[in-house]
């Protein structure tokens, strides 16, 4: 009996041994990943978050790309080749918006026989409408592209092209026409330039880390941008977002003043990014954000605002041209920004006046200006944070 009651308490004892050692790993690799988390939330603590906000079309994502190309490392082959079935939809789809308004003014315009086209360009256009409906695009072949270039040619074309602010028609359109016989290449691969322009609408959160100076935390600082669809559907999304953000990267397509909403076309553009530039300004959990206002689309602006008066979107109902060229253009975007100014501080409450806000004008498909702006965002921020912690 002694010696039983022995074995079972050598047992005894062997199992603690192996439950002491077992709790002694366990403990360990709770410690372990405690300190992995500790270890991964300071590195958090040095990455700002920045949420890229606007209205659809206002060119967010096309800043995201040139992100992802200037401070991250661009785009691979096979990321460059998912874009070919975009880029080609862009073409029927843009084709099907000129053809369908053609015939549209030609029904229906005072001035009429200028949209009239031939029974030749006709039967083309109706093959390129027909695949534009599709919800899958063909491959864009070179018999495809000499049609399309033939539609795309014709006066009739040309002219509803010229009233595209009425039809919705996207700013990648000339670029994509002019290049219609390299883009249908049977081994075409896009460009860096073609990605940018290629239009693809942005549904739910896509977001990036990097840095305008270096990978190096030691070298400037490192940023974590979200986009997020701008139509009014995916607006809902943004919400969820708000929480934490060291700068709000607002988007406002200034050459949009006479077009209205894809989504509601009783709508301007510039009067939606009004109003939603103002509810996003008076967000409670923005008290302390800074904001960086990029007046977008530039270059498009500079060409249209001396033949499309600015006073015909009711926001600029009170704009006066006071001179002709580059000077007249100039004085265009100084009201524009001045109408942003003054709506900044109008919904910005007495509390909130310290908060940094800058305004660039920017064009997103420039590479070098995108650059150079985001060096002078990331100089802004870094003394924003050298200040509140009592550096400067």
């Amino acid at each position: 009996m002694l010696i039983t009651v022995l074995e079972n308490m050598g047992l005894l004892c062997s199992k603690n041994r192996r439950y002491t050692e077992a709790d002694a790993e366990e403990n360990a690799q709770a410690a372990e990943i405690d300190r992995r988390i500790e270890q991964e939330r300071k590195a958090e603590k040095h990455i700002q978050k920045l949420l890229l906000l606007g209205a659809g079309e206002s060119g967010k994502s096309t800043i995201f790309k040139q992100i992802k190309l200037l401070f991250q490392t661009g785009f691979d082959e096979d990321e460059l080749k998912s874009y070919i079935s975009v880029i080609h939809a862009n073409i029927y789809q843009t084709i099907k918006i000129l053809y369908d308004g053609s015939k549209e003014f030609a029904q229906n315009d005072a001035d009429s026989s200028k949209y009239v086209l031939s029974s030749e360009i006709k039967v083309i256009g109706e093959k390129l409408s027909e695949i534009g409906s599709r919800l899958d695009y063909p491959r864009l072949n070179r018999e495809l592209a000499q049609e399309i270039e033939t539609l795309w040619k014709d006066s009739a074309i040309q002219e509803t092209y010229a009233r595209g602010n009425e039809l919705q028609v996207p700013d990648c359109t000339h670029y994509f026409m002019e290049n219609l016989q390299r883009l249908s290449d049977a081994n075409y691969i896009p460009t860096k330039e073609d990605v940018l322009y290629a239009r693809v609408r942005t549904t739910g959160v896509v977001e990036i880390q990097f840095s305008p100076v270096g990978e190096n935390k030691k070298s400037g600082e490192v940023y974590r941008l979200f986009d997020v669809g701008g139509q009014r559907n995916e607006r809902r999304k943004w919400i969820h977002l708000f929480e934490g953000v060291t700068a709000v990267i607002f988007c406002a397509a200034i050459s949009e003043y006479d077009q209205t909403l894809f989504e509601d076309e009783q709508k301007n553009r510039m009067v939606e990014t009004k109003e939603l530039f103002d509810w996003v300004l008076k967000q409670p959990c923005f008290e302390k954000t800074s904001f960086m206002l990029f007046l977008n689309k530039f270059d498009i602006f500079e060409n249209k605002v001396l033949k499309v008066p600015l006073n015909v979107c009711e926001w600029f109902k009170d704009y006066q041209p006071v001179s002709t060229g580059k000077q007249e253009i100039e004085h265009a975007y100084e009201f524009v920004k001045k109408k942003f100014e003054e709506l900044y501080f109008q919904s910005t409450a007495p509390d909130r006046v310290d908060r940094v806000f800058k305004i660039y004008r920017t064009t997103a498909l420039d590479q070098k200006l995108v650059k150079k702006t985001f060096k002078l965002v990331d100089e802004s921020l870094r003394r924003r944070n050298l200040f509140e912690a009592g550096l400067l």
